[in-house]
């Protein structure tokens, strides 16, 4: 889309984090602590009681992705479960990660993510990284 991708990073399409995401014990909790003492905004929510995530934009379109279900304290490794960045074609840069050893976690694929107000459909892809993180293309029109 216009001016979704702004930056210079030629091998991503623009580049920048999408969203770092995190599990929580509390999400209603979270997501009020994030919107009142950070001014993160909601953009993009979905799921039922007990498997509920949304999208918080951080101010500048970079988003904290909270997901429910976490445990107190949190496991082994911590919160973070991964972090995304943005890219225009997610299927070669999966492909120029799979060349150079990664694991490829999550193949690309197509999913529709069933906000409250409307659907997101979102080209997505996971590997892992050199020290073991966990990695996620990402692409869509709106975020």
């Amino acid at each position: 889309p216009e001016g979704f991708m702004t930056g210079t990073n030629a091998v991503l399409g623009g580049g920048g984090f999408h969203h770092v995401a995190v599990r929580v014990a509390d999400f209603d909790a979270a997501v009020k602590f994030y919107a009142d003492v950070l001014g993160f905004s909601p953009k993009v929510a979905w799921g039922d009681l007990g498997k509920r995530a949304v999208m918080l934009d951080t101010g500048k379109g970079d988003y904290l992705e909270v997901f429910e279900g976490g445990t107190t304290p949190p496991p082994s490794g911590g919160t973070i479960l991964h972090y995304a960045v943005r890219c225009v074609d997610v299927d070669s840069v999966i492909e120029a990660a799979r060349s150079r050893g990664c694991e490829v976690t999550v193949e690309p694929k197509d999913v529709t993510i069933q906000n409250r107000d409307f659907p997101l459909p979102v080209r997505i892809a996971f590997f892992t990284g050199p020290a073991g993180e966990q990695i996620e293309l990402f692409r869509n029109d709106l975020t």
